[in-house]
């Protein structure tokens, strides 16, 4: 059972700390340290985006 609850965690962490933008889609390097620093995968450009035109 416990293996079972391992292997789910370890899927579940993979599918979390993949390099997605939310907004965009596109794969960037720094969606993961957006996510560290803001709490949201988002990549730069959808960062900055957000904070100048913020809607």
């Amino acid at each position: 059972m416990t293996k079972k609850l391992n292997n789910l965690d370890k899927d579940h962490k993979h599918e979390e700390l993949n390099n997605i933008c939310e907004n965009c889609s596109i794969e960037n390097e720094t969606v993961y340290q957006n996510l560290i620093l803001t709490g949201f995968k988002v990549c730069e450009s959808c960062r900055i985006s957000k904070t100048i035109y913020p809607v």
